[in-house]
């Protein structure tokens, strides 16, 4: 992740890290890859919800998937974290979303 953030960088972070499960797979990949099946039996949940959110932290820059061979031949999609560091202080949040854009809801 680069050094500054936009607003909406800070906004997509955010909500990426907004979710247990999300959360829940960054502290699982913190230090070691691991490959999507096992991921899931690990989460207890299914591989399309896995990519679900998996799809979410990699939007965002947190995390990022590669496919490597096993020794059978098989592709297999593995996920590891990216180092990240977000100083979440007052002072970090007034300065970046001061040019933060509110879209208003269509009624």
């Amino acid at each position: 992740m680069k050094e500054t953030i936009t607003s909406d960088e800070l906004l997509t972070v955010l909500e990426a890290l907004s979710n247990p499960y999300r959360l829940k797979i960054i502290a699982i990949l913190y230090g070691k890859k691991q490959y999507v099946s096992e991921l899931a039996r690990e989460l207890g949940i299914s591989r399309p919800l896995l990519y679900m959110h998996l799809r979410k932290l990699e939007g965002a820059g947190l995390v990022q998937g590669h496919l490597e061979l096993s020794e059978s031949g098989k592709a297999m999609k593995y996920y590891e974290l990216n180092s990240f560091s977000i100083p979440l202080n007052d002072q970090f949040i007034a300065q970046t979303a001061i040019n933060l854009m509110i879209k208003r809801r269509k009624e």
